[in-house]
């Protein structure tokens, strides 16, 4: 049987990769998905565990022949996933999570239309304006502009199958891998695994 690919997409700073950590946490069974990336690592990441990082010329060439599912550029860096690698895992009978931005979420179900999308939101502008600045990673204008780019964000969460509101993590968490436990028991996948006993309860005794 495929496993199911889920989407997750979200405005920066809405907890996301926080949210995403804790469910794999919890459920073993489910896979990451690591983006192919042209910026620069940041203090603490490393080379296919948090991305691939790839110069821009490398990321073009990989574009051009076809290699990735989806791709985009996000502050002024290009972000892609191996169209090859989640293709195996699905088709293997994998489940795996991708964590992309709505521009990639609308590629991958053009090409996944089966995938289950989510998106995450903060519970309010003025909690989403202190998570940014709380990280301290990023000056004023960058602040700025992240802002300004998650009213664009968010103009898409009507594209996305489930909307989680980020308040509290761990019931953000709760409600997260109630969807990740839920996609198994939709109707076409329990016909594919239980065709043998659909059968035999509807034969004649």
């Amino acid at each position: 049987m495929r496993g199911n690919l889920f989407v997750i997409s979200a405005p920066s700073g809405a907890g996301k990769t926080s949210l995403v950590q804790a469910l794999l946490n919890i459920n073993p069974q489910i896979g990451l998905s690591v983006s192919y990336t042209t910026r620069a690592p940041r203090a603490g990441e490393h080379d296919g565990r948090d991305y691939h990082f790839v110069s821009r010329d490398i990321f073009i060439a990989m574009a051009k022949q076809g290699e990735f599912l989806e791709s985009a550029e996000v502050y002024g860096n290009f972000y892609g996933t191996s169209q090859k690698w989640i293709s195996d895992q699905i088709t293997a009978g994998k489940d795996i999570l991708l964590e992309i931005d709505w521009q990639g979420a609308a590629q991958v179900r053009a090409l996944f239309p089966s995938c289950i999308s989510i998106f995450i939101l903060p519970p309010s502008r003025e909690a989403l304006a202190q998570r940014l600045n709380g990280r301290g990673k990023d000056d004023a204008s960058v602040i700025a502009r992240r802002l300004a780019a998650a009213r664009e964000d968010v103009a898409h969460v009507a594209e996305f199958d489930y909307v989680i509101i980020n308040d509290s993590l761990n019931e953000a968490l709760r409600e997260l891998n109630a969807v990740v436990l839920a996609a198994p028991l939709r109707g076409d996948k329990q016909l594919s695994r239980y065709q043998q006993l659909i059968n035999e309860l509807q034969s004649p005794e």
